[in-house]
């Protein structure tokens, strides 16, 4: 069973817990993970890049010589793919870069994300993240006396505004409710850091 330390905010010892072994430590499967994280990347591109083709580029409405008898190439317009400030040919068009992921690959991808947090001794369980003020300061105080270093991901069960306030100023430290909790931030932190209530969570909407 799959069992880790459960600490206050000072960095002592309250008790341990046991983790469900379905969400923190499965068999990983990394291939699945990745799609995960590429369809997410994915969802996120815009799609609105645009090129111009023939028909859409402005002027050109004349034939530039005859046909015939000036020795030159024959053409049709000088907005025509191989002249300066024509078309451009095969050019980009708006499109959505999304794919499909059925829901065990999405929940099998969360898992696997979770299980490496675990094993790689990288998850860190704390009874309650709870913040007096919204102040930077307060937020890097407790990192120093937890001994967080590296990208830092902070996972509440609920809102929490003070610790949201209190590390979006920093580029190291990120903070999302258990039902925000996604394969590309857990994979970008180096340190998951949970309230007792949010693990729940978790576990329980991955059941």
């Amino acid at each position: 069973m799959a069992k880790i330390q459960l600490i206050n905010i000072k960095g002592e010892k309250l008790k341990d817990i046991t983790l469900a072994d379905n969400v923190w430590n499965i068999e990983t499967n990394d291939i699945v993970l990745k799609k995960a994280i590429d369809l997410q990347l994915a969802a996120s591109r815009q799609g609105t890049a645009k090129t111009k083709t023939v028909s859409e580029v402005s002027g050109g409405g004349r034939k530039p010589w005859r046909q015939k008898g000036t020795g030159r190439a024959r053409q049709g317009s000088i907005r025509a793919t191989q002249w300066r400030g024509g078309g451009i040919a095969c050019g980009v068009l708006p499109r959505d870069y999304t794919f499909d992921m059925n829901k065990k690959e999405r929940q099998l991808a969360l898992k696997s994300a979770l299980t490496h947090k675990f094993q790689d001794k990288e998850l860190v369980v704390i009874d309650s993240i709870k913040l007096d003020t919204l102040k930077t300061k307060d937020v890097k105080e407790m990192m120093a006396t937890l001994n967080l270093n590296g990208k830092v991901l902070f996972v509440t069960a609920e809102d929490n505004e003070n610790l949201y306030m209190a590390t979006r100023n920093l580029g190291y430290a990120y903070a999302i409710m258990a039902n925000e909790v996604n394969c590309y931030d857990l994979v970008n932190a180096d340190i998951l850091v949970c309230d007792e209530d949010a693990v729940s969570k978790i576990e329980g909407g991955l059941k």
